[in-house]
């Protein structure tokens, strides 16, 4: 995108944003690759650990002290507050690689009003990397502009995707991957939709789409690839999958779009 600021409401509102997830993540560094206690959520594979509740907090007290009258959707604590705005959390996606040590998980916080998201970060605690944009402004790695590939076929591409905690829908989204695999470069799964998005924005995947993911999981994300210029599209649900998003520059989003819609 062009050089465009934001204005200012916008350009606190982040602010805001980073210093929420810089808080977060403090929390999940101090945790990571330590004794953890873990329960489970939708499925047996779908955990959930102290750290993802004591991060969400930690941005929840950002945001109390802050953005008192806006509401929350946080993954852990649920919708709070009725306000014209809403912060839209996620405190550790990519849980399950926390929980094994992996180095591939973020915090992802935006905030929306009724036209949709104004401002969005995505921290990468690990490699110290915050990613960020405003409706208004420019996609961001750490105050350096982000700018995505120019891949135009598939077959050059490298795709990012994800799968689902339930054993029968990833099974239907198998049967999908197997098309787009011998039309792809190559395929990689990370296991953080929110940083699966930064890397098409930063031009470390040429495109990205995934189903059954979570508001939490892709409102940041999903800002900053558009920012970036990148196309942004649902994807709604068909043949027994749940609806999704997908990613790509204009050159590729719709012979991806194809395969797997």
């Amino acid at each position: 995108m062009g050089a465009a600021s934001p204005d200012p409401f916008e350009r606190e509102l982040l602010e805001i944003a980073g210093e929420a997830a810089r808080a977060a993540g403090a929390q999940l560094l101090s945790r990571w690759r330590r004794p953890l206690h873990v329960e489970t959520k939708s499925t047996p594979t779908d955990p959930v650990t102290d750290a993802d509740l004591a991060a969400e907090r930690a941005i929840r007290a950002v945001l109390s002290s802050r953005r008192p009258d806006d509401a929350i959707l946080g993954e852990e604590g649920g919708e709070t507050g009725e306000g014209a705005l809403r912060w839209v959390i996620d405190p550790l996606d990519g849980t399950v690689n926390f929980l094994y040590g992996l180095a591939t998980f973020a915090v992802s916080i935006a905030v929306e009003d009724a036209q949709g998201a104004l401002a969005a970060v995505v921290l990468d605690p690990v490699a110290d990397e915050l990613f960020s944009a405003t409706r208004h402004g420019q996609a961001l790695c750490n105050g350096q502009a982000l700018e995505p590939t120019r891949c135009e076929t598939l077959a050059r591409a490298l795709v990012g995707t994800g799968f689902a905690y339930d054993a029968a829908l990833r099974t239907e989204q198998a049967t999908v991957v197997a098309r787009v695999i011998p039309a792809a470069r190559d395929i990689r799964r990370a296991g953080a939709a929110a940083l699966d998005l930064c890397a098409c924005a930063a031009g470390r995947l040429d495109a990205y789409w995934e189903r059954d993911v979570n508001h939490w999981d892709i409102a940041a994300g999903s800002l900053i690839c558009e920012r970036a210029g990148l196309s942004v599209r649902t994807l709604k649900p068909a043949g027994g999958l749940p609806a999704g998003v997908i990613v790509a520059g204009a050159a590729l989003i719709e012979e991806l779009s194809a395969l797997v819609t």
